[in-house]
């Protein structure tokens, strides 16, 4: 996706350039076919407050978008206001306090080279077009996190404009509720962040990558060992298996064990991601990739260039599952052996989250994470491949404790993604700041779980 620019400006529906706007908002090549009222295309924090105040003159229901980054776009509403935050991308860092100010509409990757220059991190997202707005929200799942906790949890602040058209701010001391709602709630969200306080941290000294590749005949073998060592992988680094049909090397359908690590040194780089040279399947790796040093945001580059291109048609799905791997399995191998053509593939993360997380909506995970990405080019393929996610997470649903909104289908398939308890004080929450349901929330929800 393109980087916006210039001034804010205001779309009226059916008015030259408008559908154009519209589907440029999003990062799925697929259209819904569903058209905002009006789309505003916010420049400031004074843009917002007016386009709020005018959606509540005109009765009308407003849906937000940073990035795009959607799959099911879930911003794209009909009759609704659309506010586009890509513009409001301004990134401040002060060093001493350890804190950054950053916009909904700053890519990931412009906050890791900005923070980069005074020997600063944040978790950003994989991805390197993914735009701190909805990222954060929904929790916030990037690189480093399994040290430095979701990225959410390093919002110590925003500044949100609310329903009723007012700028204020929420931290832990101020606004408590509504800082507690934003930081999990994702596209459920009712409010509209024009800026995120965030902390910051000294920026690892090493960033590498090391990687074995196996044959999908050896799938179930590599998803076991991978299940047994994945409780003692240090939590540097981010362990995860990708099937793909053209696994990176071989060229043919394949599982791919990634090991990302960020550590103080390349001597404890090396002893963390020594689990992959001790481990019992390496001669039977048909390629393996010792450590090598690769930048976050070049890791994220790489992740968009290969497996998360723009413009393609997606159907995405998700599960957290605490499941043993030999009810797992057969699942998996189904999916593997149904697996769309590239850049397709299916993401297995071995998870294992902390005993506690902060207080906040977020409240749903599991050791495991398994998501499932279809993407196909031509509007041709879209019934051989809308349901594939969906049908199989699906028919899997029985071992999952949840989904994470990132990756979420919920107009397919309502699932799980907070806790009863915290939904309840959610919706409480809620009734206070938007008591007349201004803001659209997700396409699906499911209070209980299936």
């Amino acid at each position: 996706m393109k980087r916006p620019t210039g001034s804010g400006v205001t779309l009226e529906r059916n008015a030259g350039g408008f559908d154009d706007a519209v589907l440029g908002t999003c990062f799925n090549g697929r259209d819904p076919g569903d058209r905002p009222q009006v789309l505003v295309q916010a420049n400031d924090a004074s843009d917002v407050v007016a386009a709020i105040r005018r959606a509540r003159r005109d009765n009308l229901k407003v849906s937000i978008c940073s990035g795009g980054h959607s799959w099911m776009q879930n911003h794209l509403r009909d009759g609704c206001m659309l506010i586009d935050m890509s513009r409001l991308n301004r990134i401040e860092v002060d060093t001493e306090r350890r804190l950054a100010y950053a916009g909904p509409g700053c890519w990931s990757v412009d906050l890791d080279k900005r923070l980069k220059k005074d020997g600063l991190f944040f978790p950003i997202a994989h991805a390197v077009d993914v735009c701190l707005g909805g990222y954060l929200l929904q929790g916030g799942f990037g690189w480093n996190s399994r040290v430095l906790g979701l990225a959410c949890e390093n919002v110590v602040g925003i500044d949100v404009v609310t329903a009723d058209g007012e700028l204020i701010h929420a931290s832990e001391s101020e606004n408590a509720d509504l800082f507690w709602a934003a930081r999990g709630s994702g596209p459920g969200f009712f409010g509209v962040v024009v800026r995120y306080h965030l902390k910051v941290h000294p920026r690892p000294k090493v960033t590498g990558i090391a990687m074995q590749i196996f044959r999908m005949k050896h799938l179930e073998e590599v998803f076991a060992w991978a299940d047994r060592v994945g409780p003692e992988v240090p939590r540097s680094v981010e362990f995860q298996l990708l099937l793909t049909r053209k696994a990176t090397g071989i060229f043919a359908p394949g599982v791919e064990i990634i090991a990302p690590v960020l550590a103080q040194s390349w001597k404890q780089a090396r002893e963390d991601v020594s689990f992959l040279t001790r481990g019992p399947l390496k001669s039977k790796a048909s390629l393996r990739v010792p450590l090598i040093p690769v930048s976050t945001s070049l890791l994220s580059h790489m992740a968009a260039k290969r497996i998360f291109p723009p413009r393609m048609r997606w159907s995405v799905d998700n599960m957290w599952s605490d499941a043993s791997m030999e009810q797992l399995l057969p699942g998996i191998r189904k999916i593997a052996d149904t697996l769309p053509p590239m850049p397709s593939h299916v993401l297995m993360l071995s998870w294992h989250p902390p005993a506690k997380r902060q207080d906040m909506a977020f409240s749903v995970e599991g050791r495991n994470y398994l998501a499932l990405y279809g993407e196909w080019k031509h509007e041709s393929d879209d019934a051989k491949y809308a349901n594939w996610a969906t049908e199989h997470m699906r028919e899997m649903s029985s071992l999952s404790v949840g989904i994470q909104l990132a990756d979420e289908n919920l107009g397919r398939r309502p699932a799980r993604f907070m806790t009863d308890a915290n939904m309840a004080r959610l919706d409480a929450i809620r009734a206070k700041y938007d008591p007349d349901g201004r803001f659209h929330t997700w396409r699906g929800r499911l209070d209980r779980p299936s």
